[in-house]
This record gives structure tokens, C-alpha cells and sequence, in this order.
């Protein structure tokens, strides 16, 4: 059964994930299969380099079973965790469609968090929910980031936090900044309260300009939003979610993210049944709603590493005019934000080029300085 995007809470707005594998088509037989697709995808990107990576396995990590997909031409490159958003919506299943010119400069890791994908299929997701809480996932990020960096022998690591996952790479970054060359927020949640009133501000003011009386009439039944008493009630999440998204608030230009849902479908890492553990995520995101009303970093002012700021000019998800003015006042040993005037809350998604041409040259530097990284022009060779 398809839940409707609407449900998914605060940072991250998507469909629960079936497959197209499934799907008859209506006209007879297709040339190709979702299978047969899956498996061409799967083969083009497999990695053959002398020094490449090319891991998707399970980890203990909190005491369950983890999945992280580890991927790079040359493992003397830096390690790149990114942590996705949500909560409950993994990337691991559309890292084809943007991740391999990234696996050039950076060996990639992506993670099935908690309740969530591959993660969510190797456990009892009855006895895992109860666990999911927001400490809780700040200690399995700390986990991840510890095996990677003794797995394959880094001293330190990149940590890109997304959304809701920019809440654990924020607090990898406050927490442990010598584990990192530096913390990239895109989508950055500062205020989950204020991102809730700025993004419901703007799908109000969207339906007025528009004359949209089915949205007016929707959002103004809402009031106040948030609560008085600072809740964000799940029903009227889904009401502010839909407006924002059909305005552009999710991805510019866009009315929804069909487009990603359905790149999902042909996924070279995700079965049937890790596509249908996604829609499983509703439960993850009521465990977490009453706790993260509570998340504000308005009152943190320094980071004692590096921090890039990647903020889409058109993001009202987690909107980018909060992050930025924190951010201009945030003290770090460097800083730099970006911004991508083309795009919303889907940054990696809607300008793919510019947001792995950033990482590359802005933020691997920084590894390159530390010595952590392969020659350019000899990734993947063995001397």
C-alpha cells in the first residue's frame, strides 16, 4: 500500500519505495526488465581498479545489524560518510544516479540507518523501534564513523549530513571534531520549530499569490503552526509537507519526488523487499516527531573544525535563509557556504554536477593538504 509523501516528518519528503519490478506492463512485454536493467546498472558501475573499494555489507553497530554500501576508485582517497535524511530516508538506493564521478576523488560510504532500508530488513523492526531515539542515533553515527576510520585505517574523515542527517553529522562535528577534515550540512537543520513556521509561511503565502483555494483553505485550517506549546502534530505535518512540495519547497520546479522514487525502483544495491522496508519509515518518523521539536542549534557558535555549508536557494524543507544567518555568525577554524541558486532541499538530485564539482574542489583540498588523498593523476594505479 502506498503511504502518501505528506506523512514523511520534517527534513526529508519522499513516497515509500516499491519496486517497478513488480509492475506488469500494460501493453505486453517490456524490452527490458527492472532486473535486467538493475543488473546493466550494477555492471557499468562496478569498480575494477587494483586499489578500488567496492564493499555493501552488514555491521554490528548499536547492538543490531547495519548496512553500509563503501565505494571508491582508490582507497588512498578520503572517506566521504554520508549521512542521509529523513529520518527513515535512505540514499543508498539513488547513489547510482549521482554518486560514481565522486567515487574519482572520495571513497563513498552511504548507511542504512536504524529502522530504515537493508537495516530495517536484517532486524525485528518490533524490537529496534523502541531504540530509536535521537541520543541513540547520534551514538550510531559515532560507531560508524570510529569502524570506518579503523577499517580502512583513516585518521580522519569527511561527514556530509542531509537533512535530518545533518543533525548527526552537526553532532559528530561538535562532538569529535579531530575524527573529522571537516562537516558538510546540506539541507542544514538549525531549528526544527523555525523551519517548520518559515516553511509554513511560505506554502501560505505561495496559495495566496496563486489564488489556490484548496491550499488557502488546507494551511488556514492548520493554525497555529506549530502548536502554542512548540508540538508538531503529525496530521498537520502532512498538510504543510504537500503544499511545500507542490510549491517548489522540496524540488524546485517540481510538484513532487516522483522522479526520485522512481530512480529507486532500479537500484543496483536494493531488493524487492529493501524497497518495501522503506515504507516501514512512518514508524521511524513517529518514534522521533516528539523529540525533535527540541533540536536547536541557534545557540551553537563554534566548531573546532571545518564546515561547508551547501544551502539550495529554493529549500523551505529546512530552509536555507535559517542556516545561513547561523551559519554567518558561526566560528570554525574554516567555513564557506555554497549555494546552489537552481535547486531546493534536493541539492546532490537537482544539480549533481555542481554539488560533486564543490566537493571536489572545495572541499577535498583539506585532505589533500593532510596527505590523505591519491595523486590526481594516478587514482586507482599501483606504483
Amino acid at each position: 500500500m502506498r503511504i502518501k509523501a505528506a506523512l514523511i516528518f520534517v527534513f526529508f519528503l519522499s513516497a515509500p519505495f516499491v519496486s517497478a519490478c513488480a509492475q506488469e506492463d500494460a501493453v505486453g512485454a517490456a524490452p527490458f526488465t527492472c532486473e535486467s536493467v538493475q543488473d546493466i546498472i550494477r555492471e557499468a558501475q562496478d569498480i575494477q581498479t587494483p586499489r578500488g573499494i567496492n564493499d555493501l555489507k552488514e555491521i554490528e553497530i548499536g547492538g543490531i545489524k547495519q548496512w553500509i554500501s563503501v565505494r571508491g576508485r582508490d582507497r588512498r582517497n578520503p572517506i566521504l560518510l554520508f549521512i542521509h535524511g529523513g529520518p527513515g530516508t535512505t540514499e543508498m538506493p539513488v547513489r547510482w544516479f549521482y554518486q560514481a564521478p565522486l567515487e574519482d576523488y572520495f571513497t563513498v560510504v552511504q548507511w542504512d540507518q536504524r529502522g530504515s532500508g537493508k537495516t530495517a530488513v536484517s532486524n525485528d523492526q518490533a524490537e529496534v523501534l523502541p531504540t530509536i531515539t535521537v541520543e541513540r542515533m547520534i551514538k550510531d553515527s559515532e560507531e560508524v564513523a570510529s569502524y570506518l576510520r579503523k577499517t580502512y585505517e583513516k585518521d580522519k574523515i569527511f561527514v556530509l549530513g542531509h537533512s535530518w542527517g545533518s543533525i548527526l553529522g552537526l553532532e559528530l562535528a561538535k562532538r569529535h571534531p579531530q575524527w573529522l577534515h571537516a562537516y558538510i550540512g546540506m539541507g542544514q537543520v538549525v531549528s526544527s520549530l523555525e523551519n517548520e513556521a518559515v516553511g509554513y509561511r511560505f506554502a501560505l503565502e505561495e496559495a495566496r499569490w496563486r489564488g489556490d483555494e484548496t491550499a488557502m483553505k488546507e494551511l488556514e485550517a492548520i493554525a497555529p503552526y506549530p502548536e502554542e506549546d512548540r508540538s508538531i502534530p503529525v496530521e498537520k505535518v502532512m498538510v504543510q509537507r504537500k503544499w511545500v512540495s507542490t510549491y517548489g519547497g522540496m524540488s524546485w520546479g517540481r510538484l513532487n519526488l516522483d522522479y526520485e522514487n522512481n530512480l529507486r525502483s532500479l537500484s543496483p544495491d536494493y531488493s524487492d523487499a529493501d524497497l518495501a522496508a522503506d515504507a516501514q519509515i512512518v514508524s521511524v518518523v513517529m518514534q522521533l516527531l516528539p523529540q525533535l521539536g527540541g533540536v536547536d542549534y541557534r545557540d551553537l557558535m563554534t566548531l573546532n573544525t571545518p564546515v561547508f555549508l551547501f544551502a539550495g536557494r529554493h529549500d523551505y524543507a529546512t530552509p536555507s535563509e535559517i542556516s545561513s544567518a547561523w551559519f554567518e555568525n558561526l566560528q570554525a577554524p574554516a567555513k564557506e557556504i555554497i549555494w546552489f541558486e537552481h535547486s531546493a532541499h534536493m541539492m546532490h538530485m537537482e544539480q549533481p554536477g555542481k554539488f560533486i564539482y564543490r566537493l571536489i574542489d572545495d572541499v577535498r583540498p583539506l585532505a589533500v593538504k593532510a596527505g590523505d588523498a591519491a595523486p590526481e593523476d594516478a587514482v586507482g594505479i599501483e606504483p
